[in-house]
């Protein structure tokens, strides 16, 4: 499942083109049954989309989903930093310390970048910040928010693009730790709300 994952994260499978069982069978040199049982649960994160008695596509990209999946983001991850900040403990911060300082040692701007690892750690500093909440079903429904707007990130950091036009950390993560580890709930929401909004914007000019 996570090489076609990663497949349709990079573009390699292009949104909304059709999956079919025996041209994945070839391109991964897999037994159909893998293939199909890697399908059903990439369906369950969104990433693929059934249609009855007509086959399978890789699930289609929108504006009005990139919208509605931002602000469904952003609603769980403020109130969920607001309880991190509140109840969060001393194991709650050195993971936010560790967590940015693996993410801080990969530039995704750069031409050779992983960013498959990239992503890895910007999803762990990010749950980082937030588990401290004790939220456990707050933070679940967090995280399937968050696999599905991966899709719309790597849009944004693209490598393709001139190194001007790639995604630029900006000192965003840096001030977020700062502020969640200095217990500042008001500028800790203010930096999360620009960053969500920076990061709609950036990817809408490439849709």
């Amino acid at each position: 499942m996570e090489v076609i994952r990663q497949d349709i994260l990079l573009g390699e499978l292009a949104p909304g083109q059709k999956l079919v069982v025996a041209d994945l069978k070839q391109r991964y040199n897999v037994g159909a049954s893998p293939i199909r049982e890697a399908l059903v649960q990439l369906s369950w994160k969104k990433f693929v989309h059934f249609a009855p008695q007509k086959g399978c596509w890789v699930s289609p990209i929108s504006l009005a989903e990139l919208e509605d999946l931002f602000e469904t983001n952003l609603v769980l991850s403020r109130v969920l930093i607001e309880r991190a900040i509140q109840n969060g403990d001393e194991a709650w911060e050195l993971n936010i310390l560790t967590s940015y300082h693996k993410l801080s040692r990969i530039n995704p701007a750069e031409s050779e970048v992983d960013f498959v690892e990239w992503e890895q750690r910007h999803s762990q500093f990010h749950l980082a910040l937030l588990a401290g909440s004790n939220s456990p079903v707050m933070l679940n429904l967090y995280r399937e928010v968050y696999d599905q707007i991966e899709r719309y990130r790597h849009i944004w950091v693209c490598r393709s693009r001139d190194y001007q036009e790639r995604y630029h950390d900006n000192g965003e993560h840096e001030a977020m730790m700062k502020a969640v580890l200095g217990k500042d709930t008001e500028q800790a929401l203010t930096l999360l709300d620009n960053h969500s909004q920076r990061a709609i914007e950036m990817i809408k000019a490439y849709l």
